[in-house]
C-alpha cells in the first residue's frame, strides 16, 4: 500500500496515477475520511491523557477531592468508550480505502490505459520457419504427451495429465531452473500451496469476491496460491530483517491454482490458460537502493533461461494500465508460439518481472533498520523463472523439427536422459 502521508501531500499526483493505472479510487473521499480519523484519534488520545491525569491525581487526593475526581474519571471513561467505538468502524473503512490504491508508477513506464500500449524493448532469437508447424496440442496428441480429456474427466475443464516425456520435462525444467538460480545466489524453497487471506491481501491479491481469480477454502481463512510470490512474500511477514543480509534472494517451487474466470478465448488453447500448473518463481527482499539493479538482474535471468532453450522471445516494458496493483514497473517476456493467431503464430506471455518497491512490504510489515538506525520498509521484487505449462508450449513448438521430431535443448538433456521426442 502507499504511505498515507504521501497521499495527503501529493493528492493530485496520486489521482493522476490512479487514472493511468486504470484503478477507480475516490481520492477526495479517502482524504476526507483520513482527516476525520486523524481528528477522532486526536480526541481519543486527549481523553486518554486526561483520564490518566485524573488517575494520577487520585493517588495523592484528599478525601474532599476524591468524589469530584471519581466523577470526572467516570465521565472521561464513558466519553472515551463512545469515541473509541466510533473510531473502530472509521479506522476499518480508512484501511480498506487505503488498500484500494495501486502502487506508484516508474516515470519511464509507458503511459497507456490499454495493454497494447506496452513497449517492445528487444527481440531475442529468430523464429525458425517450418512448412507446417504443429501447435503443442497436436504435438502432444502425436506423441501422447498430454491428456486433456482424462484431465477434464477427473478434475474438470482446463485440467490435464502430463505423460511420458512431458512429465519428465516438467521435472527437468524445475531442476534446471533451481540449479541455475542457486548458483546465482538464490535460496531454494518449496512453498505451501495454501496461504492465509491476509497474506494474499498483503501481496496484492484479492482472495474473495466476484473479481477474484483465487480458489478459496470454504470455512477457513485459507486460499490456494496462484503463484509462489504469495507464500514467499509472506515468508518474512511482521519481521525486521538484518540489513547486512540484504538482498535476500529466494527461488520458490509451488503449484499454482487459478480460476481463470472469463478467460476462455481462442488464445487460451491447450496449456496456455489452465487451472493448475507448476511454477518456479524468483522473489527478493532488499533495500530501496538495491531494487532497481535487482529488477534488471531478474530480467537477465529470465532471458538467459529462455535463450538456453532455443526459444525466441521479445521483452515488453508493460504500460501503466496493465501493471496490476503492486508493480511499480514490470517487464514481460513473450515467447513465440505457433498455436496462437489461428495457427499463424504470435507472441505469448511466459514470464513477468516486477519491482513492487515498498508496496507489499507495507502491507506485510516487513522492515529493516537502516544505517542511521531508523526503521524502513523493505522493497520486494518477483520474477518468473518457468511457469511450466507455458514453458512447455514454447519449448515443444519452437524445438519441433521438419521431420516431425522434437529436439530437447542441450541444457535439459542431462536432466531428461533423452535428446529427442519421436
Amino acid at each position: 500500500m502507499l504511505d498515507p502521508k504521501y497521499i495527503r501531500e501529493h493528492a493530485e499526483e496520486v489521482k493522476e496515477n490512479c487514472h493511468w493505472r486504470n484503478v477507480k479510487v475516490d481520492v477526495d473521499a479517502w482524504l476526507k475520511a483520513d482527516a476525520e480519523r486523524l481528528e477522532l484519534m486526536r480526541v481519543v488520545e486527549e481523553l486518554r491523557a486526561n483520564r490518566n491525569a485524573v488517575a494520577e491525581k487520585m493517588k495523592s487526593a484528599t478525601p474532599e477531592e476524591r468524589p469530584n475526581l471519581i466523577e470526572e474519571g467516570k465521565r472521561l471513561k464513558d466519553e472515551l468508550a463512545v469515541k473509541e467505538s466510533s473510531l473502530e468502524p472509521l479506522d476499518s473503512a480508512w484501511k480498506a480505502g487505503l488498500m484500494a490504491f495501486p502502487n506508484l508508477t516508474h516515470p519511464d513506464s509507458p503511459k497507456d490505459l490499454k495493454e497494447e500500449g506496452s513497449k517492445e524493448v528487444r527481440v531475442v532469437g529468430e523464429v525458425v520457419q517450418l512448412e507446417k508447424p504443429l501447435d503443442h496440442v497436436a504435438l502432444a496428441e502425436k506423441y501422447d504427451l498430454i491428456d486433456f480429456n482424462r484431465g477434464a474427466k477427473v478434475a474438470g475443464a482446463k485440467f490435464y495429465f502430463l505423460k511420458h516425456e512431458a512429465a519428465i520435462l516438467e521435472q527437468a525444467l524445475t531442476r534446471y531452473a533451481f540449479d541455475y538460480l542457486t548458483k546465482e545466489g538464490f535460496i531454494p524453497i518449496s512453498t505451501p500451496d495454501v496461504a492465509r487471506d491476509e497474506v494474499l491481501l498483503g501481496t496484492g491479491y484479492q482472495p474473495r469476491g466476484p473479481e477474484t481469480q483465487i480458489y478459496s477454502l470454504e470455512g477457513t481463512d485459507l486460499s490456494l496460491v496462484g503463484t509462489a510470490e504469495i507464500p514467499l512474500g509472506g515468508y518474512h511477514k511482521d519481521e525486521v530483517l538484518d540489513a547486512s543480509t540484504l538482498p535476500l534472494k529466494y527461488v520458490g517451487l509451488s503449484h499454482c491454482f487459478r480460476t481463470e474466470a472469463g478467460s476462455y478465448g481462442k488464445e487460451s488453447y491447450g496449456l496456455y490458460r489452465v487451472h493448475q500448473f507448476t511454477k518456479i518463481e524468483m522473489f527478493v527482499f532488499c533495500t530501496p537502493e538495491q531494487s532497481e539493479a535487482l529488477h534488471a538482474e531478474l530480467i537477465r535471468h529470465e532471458e538467459n533461461l529462455f535463450k538456453s532453450l532455443n526459444i525466441p522471445f521479445r521483452v515488453l516494458d508493460i504500460c501503466s494500465g496493465d501493471l496490476g496493483g503492486p508493480a511499480y514497473r514490470k517487464y514481460d517476456l513473450e515467447a513465440w508460439m505457433w498455436g496462437r493467431n489461428d495457427g499463424k503464430g504470435d507472441w505469448g506471455e511466459v514470464t513477468s518481472a516486477s519491482n513492487c518497491t515498498d508496496f507489499q512490504a507495507r502491507r506485510l510489515n516487513v522492515r529493516f533498520k537502516n544505517e542511521e538506525g531508523n526503521m524502513e520498509f523493505a522493497h520486494t521484487l518477483n520474477g518468473t523463472a518457468f511457469a511450466i505449462s507455458r514453458a512447455l508450449i514454447a519449448l515443444l513448438e519452437n524445438n519441433q523439427q521438419s521431420d516431425g521430431t522434437i529436439e530437447i535443448p542441450t541444457p535439459l538433456i542431462p536432466y531428461c536422459g533423452f535428446s529427442k521426442i519421436g
